[in-house]
């Protein structure tokens, strides 16, 4: 018996090994891939920058050059690549070549997000120094955009212990950073990455199905007539450390709350519950007003077999839920039914749609 015990332990032992292995090569594969995308991007938007404004100007600076113009060379490059050469994103690329007019000074460890964000900055030492920063420190875009809004490179230059200053945000920034760990399915929803691939509709029929659920969603509860009033899709609170967006914000008049909902295309897990959490916890700090009650939130987990519903009520207001709102609500029963109905309708919708491509 022993024995046993000990080959299935080391059976067991070498699975996880060659696991581990594997998932190394599959991330390693996925950053390499998109690496790849960020460099090309990065390099093409640069030439693409470069030959509007070799074109309309000469290498000179005018303003006066006619919009009518990019307009037209707008339409053309999306009848033929499709989205992402918009009027306003061949003027984000002019800048970015105007702002870096050497090729040599545009490091492809940062990705054209980063690059769109540091064309913005005028002070070109100030420009020159968040780069650095962004390519030593590997700071994510929304690590840089943070930075910048918050005047960091000034506040360097005008700190007596800069060394102190430098420290403690480049700390804040590796926790924001743990905290926020990018997700393969991120990088292929990244809208820049989107566009300049130009992926066809049927590689987008996860996102297809979340935004019809949210649909559907949002019209049941606003035809349940139990107070609820749509307050915003998608909505970006911004708080000092991160952002957050949440899929549907409602509220409800009878009961003078928020009802925060976040609907998941997966496996419902004790992070999606604990961030459900920080996000009423934030919502009530940041949104809510002083006669209002206490936040609630709602997790839709929407999986092909079945769907799981769960209210998230911070601890302080359990009884208030228990008394008062459930009255007023859908159960999760209901909301399971209905999430599953529509998953089915949606989904068939999408399929077809595919199919007659």
């Amino acid at each position: 018996m022993t024995d046993q015990v000990n080959i299935e332990t080391q059976s067991a032992n070498e699975t996880d090994l060659l696991f581990q292995d594997i998932a190394g090569v599959i991330l390693q594969a996925r950053q390499q891939v998109r690496q790849a995308v960020n460099t090309a991007m990065v390099q093409s938007y640069w030439q693409i920058g470069h030959l509007i404004v070799e074109h309309e100007q000469q290498g000179q600076q005018r303003a006066t050059y006619g919009k009518q113009q990019l307009q037209v060379l707008s339409k053309q490059l999306t009848t033929e690549f499709g989205k992402g050469f918009d009027a306003s994103n061949l003027r984000n690329m002019r800048r970015f070549y105007m702002v870096f007019p050497i090729q040599e000074t545009v490091s492809l460890k940062l990705s054209w997000s980063h690059y769109n964000c540091l064309s913005r900055i005028e002070n070109s030492k100030a420009r020159d120094w968040y780069q650095q920063e962004a390519i030593e420190q590997s700071w994510s875009v929304r690590a840089l955009d943070r930075q910048i809004s918050k005047l960091y490179y000034e506040r360097i230059l005008s700190s007596h212990d800069s060394v102190s200053l430098a420290l403690e945000a480049r700390g804040k920034i590796k926790a924001m950073e743990t905290e926020a760990q990018l997700r393969p399915k991120d990088v292929l929803r990244d809208p820049y990455i989107l566009d300049f691939l130009n992926l066809p509709d049927q590689h987008l029929l996860e996102s297809d199905l979340e935004q019809g659920l949210l649909d559907n969603l949002q019209a049941f509860l606003l035809e349940l007539g139990k107070g609820f009033a749509f307050v915003a899709r998608q909505q970006r609170i911004h708080t000092e450390d991160q952002d957050f967006y949440i899929d549907l914000v409602f509220y409800n008049f009878k009961l003078k709350c928020f009802l925060l909902i976040d609907l998941k295309l997966g496996k419902l897990t004790h992070q999606d519950v604990g961030q459900m959490d920080s996000y009423v916890r934030m919502y009530d700090q940041n949104q809510r007003e002083k006669d209002d009650n206490p936040t609630i939130g709602l997790i839709l987990c929407s999986q092909s077999s079945e769907a799981v519903v769960k209210y998230s009520v911070l601890t302080d207001s359990e009884q208030l839920f228990s008394a008062k709102y459930l009255p007023y609500l859908p159960t999760e029963a209901e909301l399971k039914h209905e999430l599953e109905q529509e998953r089915i309708k949606v989904q068939s919708l999408l399929e077809e749609g595919v199919n007659e491509r």
